[in-house]
C-alpha cells in the first residue's frame, strides 16, 4: 500500500513535471498569437473534464469489446484484445499517462505567465550575438523558469503521499489491487466500508506527517541548492 502511494506518486512526478515545462518553453516560441491561443485552448480543455468522466472514458478506451487501444494493438499485430483495466501491470501507465493528457496543458498558465515577463530585449541581444533558438531557450526562459519550477517541485513533493484518491478508487478492480491500492483507498475501505474509524484516522494523520515531513525536508534541500526559501 505504502510502496504504490510512493512508486506511483514519483513516477507521476517524473513523467508529468517535465512536460508542462516542455510545453511552454514550446508554445512560447510560436510567433502566430492566433495559433498560440488555440493551442493552449486545445491543451486546456481536458483538465475541465471531471475525474468520473475520465474514468469512464479511460475504461471505454482500453476495453477489450471495441476500446480504441485494442483496436489500435491488433492493427499493429497483437495476437487478442488485452482487459488493460484489469492488468495491475497496466495501472500506472494508464493512471499517470491520462494525468499527463488531463492537466499538462493546464500546467503551462504559471509558465506561460512567467515566459511572458521576460525582457524581450535580452533575446534580441542574443540575436545579435549569434545564438540560436535552443541556447537562447536554455540562457534566457529556463533561468527566468528557475523559481517557478522550485516552488512547483516543493509543492509536488509535499503532496508525494496523497496521491489523486478518486481516480484510483475509480480505476480500481479486484484484478489490479496489487499496485492500484494506495493510502487514500485504503483509508476509504478501513473507514467507510469496515467502520474502523480510529484505524483509518490514525493512517491518514500519519500520511499527513509524512507529507510535512517531506516538504520541509525538499524546502531544505532546494534553499541549500538555490539559496532561496518559499517558506
Amino acid at each position: 500500500m505504502i510502496r504504490n502511494t510512493v512508486l506511483l506518486s514519483l513516477f507521476s512526478i517524473l513523467w508529468t513535471f517535465p512536460i508542462p515545462i516542455i510545453l511552454s518553453l514550446l508554445i512560447n516560441q510560436v510567433r502566430s498569437k492566433k495559433f498560440q491561443r488555440v493551442t493552449q485552448t486545445i491543451i486546456y480543455a481536458p483538465h475541465f473534464i471531471s475525474v468520473m468522466v475520465l474514468c469512464g472514458m479511460i475504461r471505454i478506451f482500453v476495453s477489450p469489446y471495441g476500446g480504441l487501444i485494442n483496436i489500435i494493438a491488433q492493427a499493429l499485430g497483437a495476437p487478442q484484445a488485452i482487459n488493460f483495466i484489469d492488468e495491475a501491470s497496466a495501472f500506472r501507465t494508464i493512471y499517470i499517462s491520462s494525468s499527463i493528457w488531463q492537466d499538462a496543458g493546464w500546467g503551462t498558465i504559471i509558465y506561460l505567465a512567467t515566459l511572458s515577463s521576460v525582457d524581450v530585449s535580452l533575446h534580441e541581444a542574443a540575436k545579435v550575438d549569434g545564438a540560436n533558438t535552443f541556447q537562447r531557450i536554455l540562457n534566457i526562459d529556463v533561468p527566468a523558469l528557475v523559481p517557478i519550477i522550485v516552488i512547483q517541485l516543493i509543492m509536488s513533493f509535499g503532496n508525494l503521499m496523497s496521491v489523486g484518491f478518486e481516480k484510483a478508487l475509480l480505476l480500481q478492480t479486484p484484478l489490479n489491487k496489487e499496485t492500484s491500492e494506495i493510502i487514500a483507498t485504503y483509508v476509504y475501505e478501513q473507514g467507510m466500508l469496515k467502520a474502523m474509524y480510529s484505524f483509518s484516522t490514525a493512517v491518514d494523520l500519519f500520511n499527513s506527517v509524512v507529507n510535512i515531513l517531506l516538504l520541509t525536508v525538499v524546502n531544505a534541500v532546494c534553499k541549500k541548492l538555490s539559496n532561496v526559501s518559499f517558506i
